[in-house]
């Protein structure tokens, strides 16, 4: 099989809620990645065979295949088409996958895997709350009903479930959420994440880590739900942002003169549970490090997207992973999840995470809606 080299890697900064990037169009955000993309791997565009785009709330301003809008939008040519996927908060990440996969079965030599998501100005739950303003059901029917029940399947119930099959204690959730601000804040300061940000209208920097939080103000605040142990503190940030890698085959490398920076490994994605529905990185993970012939010690940085505080904390449990290695520069409770955007600006900032320190072996995984999870390795070069 074909081997698929990550070649460039960039992202926007994540913008917090009404913040700098707020009144940014979608597509205006996701080009401007595009764009940035192109300019620093000095690709020729017009080479590039296909766009693969995740975004999860494909609705109003996201809607109508924003990969080839965002394309266009970009001023790149028109003679390469694009396509939006969605596999929830991993579609930018399946993206990755699709492309590496495109690029490994040898009818494709250079592809750009993005993401990009507007909360503020698509609101998360768009779609489905505009469906049920015009009566139609919930995305659940009958059927699916005669197999789980009419039961609440949300990420919020499933990151309680988890709380309670893990044991994790609130206090233990906030330790993690503030030990993840102090990461981000220390690497904003450093400067660690300056190569791989392209400022979007004056925002440089990611704009939701806190430096100035503190365990007594996370436990000041109420639960989402009565009687449970997650809160605003130890979840992911409502964000907007965009990111994009560009994959290529050993003949692009050499043809177009481009530089490789990783290699891909191996792929891996599992369903779990729908109801849990956050725990699906924990198989995934396996599954990845088995067809890979490593284990989790041979990995030198890891992104596990922080959508609650205990995903990392119950995957950290079961792969028994180092934490030191695991979001060593804070995770999206501190930096945001810019839904189908996260996925790209995951493994941008892997990439450049193993590059700044050194290392070899990269693994990026994350949770999705309907109890799925993508992982990724790959091999710095």
């Amino acid at each position: 099989m074909a081997e698929a080299y990550i070649v460039g890697a960039v992202r926007s900064p994540v913008g917090k809620k009404k913040g700098g990037l707020s009144t940014v169009h979608p597509t205006d955000l996701a080009a401007h990645t595009l764009a940035a993309l192109v300019e620093r791997t000095g690709v020729d565009p017009a080479a590039v065979d296909d766009v693969i785009m995740g975004c999860v709330m494909q609705f109003g301003p996201q809607s109508m295949d924003i990969a080839r809008n965002a394309w266009l939008s970009a001023g790149l040519p028109e003679s390469v088409a694009g396509v939006t996927i969605d596999r929830q908060c991993g579609s930018s990440q399946q993206a990755v996958h699709f492309a590496a996969q495109g690029v490994m079965s040898g009818t494709q030599d250079l592809v750009v895997a993005a993401g990009v998501e507007s909360m503020s100005i698509v609101p998360m739950g768009s779609s489905i709350t505009a469906a049920l303003e015009k009566g139609m059901p919930f995305p659940f029917g009958e059927k699916w009903v005669e197999r789980y029940g009419n039961q609440e399947i949300s990420q919020f119930r499933g990151a309680e479930l988890m709380c309670e099959k893990w044991d994790l204690r609130r206090d233990e959730l906030e330790r993690y959420a503030y030990e993840s601000h102090q990461r981000a804040a220390k690497a904003v300061a450093n400067g660690y994440f300056r190569d791989q940000i392209a400022p979007v209208g004056g925002v440089e920097d990611d704009e939701g880590p806190r430096p100035d939080t503190t365990l007594e103000k996370m436990a000041a605040l109420k639960t989402l739900r009565e009687g449970g142990r997650i809160t605003a503190a130890t979840s992911s940030q409502i964000s907007d942002g965009s990111g994009a890698v560009l994959v290529a085959s050993e003949r692009a490398v050499r043809e177009h003169g481009l530089t490789p920076r990783a290699r891909i490994v191996t792929l891996s994605l599992v369903g779990g549970d729908p109801v849990y529905m956050l725990t699906a990185p924990i198989p995934a993970t396996r599954r990845a490090l088995e067809r890979a012939g490593l284990g989790i010690e041979d990995i030198d940085v890891i992104e596990i997207n922080e959508a609650f505080a205990p995903v990392p904390l119950a995957w950290l449990r079961e792969i028994g992973a180092d934490p030191a290695k695991t979001n060593p520069n804070g995770g999206a409770i501190a930096l945001g999840h810019p839904l189908g955007g996260t996925g790209a600006i995951l493994m941008t900032k892997l990439l450049h995470e193993l590059e700044r320190t050194g290392g070899r072996y990269g693994l990026q995984t994350m949770c999705e809606g309907g109890g799925q999870a993508n992982v990724t390795i790959i091999e710095r070069l």
